[in-house]
Order: structure tokens, then sequence, then C-alpha cells
């Protein structure tokens, strides 16, 4: 089993392959390849996709969906040409939008994509509010409703 990261920049691409190598102890994954090339993800199960335009100041997250469907419109169908059989765990933002997207550029089955949506925001927000309750983070449930973004709620 090896993990491979794929990226168009590649100055910033070794620094990440590094904290994977050096990390990789924790990871339980051999081997870390890098390069600029999709044919290093062949064959992957998983396939998880970072990649995205960095949101200005003042910039909400919807102003990103169109900068990156560009990227996506390139980065998809090289993954779906190496690893026509892998899932997708979609993190760029906005995360939901972007998943819908992903799921229709790459022609796979609704379940093969998914999307980080609101997670990563439902977790922070239970672990804030128990830290603030003084109640055990077992014991405190809260979560991020709707679109990952401005227009989230916590419920």
């Amino acid at each position: 089993m090896s993990s491979a990261l794929v990226d168009v920049m590649k100055d910033k691409l070794k620094g990440e392959m590094m904290d994977l190598q050096h990390g990789s102890l924790f990871l339980r994954i051999p081997k870390i390849v890098s390069g600029k090339d999709y044919s290093l993800t062949a064959n992957s199960k998983l396939v998880i996709i970072t990649a995205g335009a960095c949101q200005q100041e003042g910039e909400n997250s919807l102003n990103l969906v169109q900068r990156n469907m560009n990227i996506f419109k390139f980065i998809i169908p090289h993954v779906v040409k190496y690893s026509p059989h892998c899932k997708l765990l979609m993190v760029s933002n906005p995360a939901d939008i972007l998943t819908y997207e992903a799921w229709k550029i790459s022609g796979f089955p609704k379940n093969r994509v998914i999307g980080s949506g609101c997670n990563l925001d439902s977790a922070r927000f239970a672990y804030l509010m128990c830290e603030r309750l003084g109640v055990h983070l077992l014991n405190c449930y809260g979560w991020v409703l709707w679109e990952h973004g401005d227009s989230s709620v916590p419920e």
C-alpha cells in the first residue's frame, strides 16, 4: 500500500510529501510518492481532492465555485482515467457544491463521491460548546447544517 500526492505546484508538493513521509510512522503507510503526473495515482481505492483556489479577503466561499470548477474539470478526468473504480472524497470548498459537481464530472455512482461538508464545522461547534459548558465531549452533540460556508447554521 502506498500514497501518492499530485499537485501542479512542485515546491508545495515536496513539502507536503515530506510532512507525510515524516509522519508515516503514525499513518502506517510504507511508501509515499509525489509528482505532477496523475499516473502515480493509478488503481487508487480512495482519492482525496483538496485542490482549489484560495479565498481572497472579503470573498465568500460561493465566489470560489467557478474557479474551483475549472480546476476540477482538469483534475477529475485524470483521476477517473487512472482509477476508474475509486471513491472520491471531496474536501475543497465550498464542499457540498463541489461534491455535486465532482459527481457530475466523474460520472461515478453517487455512493462513490463523498463530501466532507460541514463535518469539521460540526466537530468544532460541539467542541467549543462542550468547552464553554464544561461538559465532556462524549456527552455533547451539535451540528452545523446547510451549505458549508457563510450560510451554514449551528443546530
